[in-house]
């Protein structure tokens, strides 16, 4: 093995790292040298003007007017309303000048002639109406909805009365057809003049005893009307 070779180019080596190394500790932060080191504080990467920044901290966006706006009574009056006695702007300019308000009044006895208070009596007398209305359309429906039942009830009832009427008159029908049939003694024709004629006489007969026996009943329920008055 060469030594003289293996110490030369280890003292080579050794050089160039020291002369590497402090090449590197000059270009190195300070921060990465010293122990002792004062942090700079962060960078503001929002990009933002200084007056938007204010107005997003509930700041003042400007110390000083910047433009003829800041010195508009519109713009003087929104800084008040927003930041208050900060803004520094002094609060009577919200309230206009004695000729400004007069000329207001005036042109509100034209627009609007009634007052603040007669305004809110109207309004609650027209709501009042309304819930009025409201409450008695909802009683109606209410107590209809409490007939309904003895509705459905009437109602059925009449579709049956209807019903038995019909079958009843049917039945009837065929019953005075069967009595003219037996009448004659043989089968006859419907449409002969001499089945309609007898059948004609048999409805009539039929008609005066269901008559009669309508104004029996009738009598027999005023008989007991008048039993239980006397009672």
């Amino acid at each position: 093995m060469n030594f003289h070779k293996l110490r030369v180019t280890t003292g080579i080596s050794i050089k160039h790292s020291k002369y590497f190394s402090s090449i590197a500790k000059a270009e190195l932060p300070a921060s990465f040298v010293k122990e002792d080191v004062e942090y700079v504080p962060e960078r503001d990467k929002s990009g933002l003007r200084p007056q938007h920044k204010n107005v997003l901290l509930e700041t003042m966006p400007y110390n000083e007017p910047h433009s003829w706006i800041h010195l508009t009574e519109k713009y003087q009056r929104s800084l008040y309303g927003r930041y208050g006695g900060k803004s520094k702007v002094n609060p009577k300019i919200c309230f206009g000048t004695l000729a400004e308000r007069t000329k207001a009044q005036e042109r509100q006895a034209i627009t609007q002639p009634e007052t603040l208070p007669e305004i809110l009596e109207k309004l609650r007398i027209t709501k009042a109406a309304k819930q009025a209305a409201i409450k008695d359309r909802e009683d109606a429906i209410l107590k209809k909805l409490e007939k309904l039942e003895q509705w459905k009830a009437d109602l059925n009832a009449k579709v049956a009365k209807r019903k038995a009427d019909a079958a009843a008159a049917i039945e009837r029908k065929e019953r005075l057809i069967e009595e003219v049939r037996r009448h004659f003694g043989f089968k006859v024709d419907t449409r002969d003049e001499r089945f309609k004629e007898m059948l004609e006489q048999k409805e009539k007969e039929d008609k005066r005893k269901q008559k009669e026996a309508k104004r029996k009943v009738k009598e027999e329920k005023m008989m007991a009307k008048l039993v239980q008055q006397t009672n």
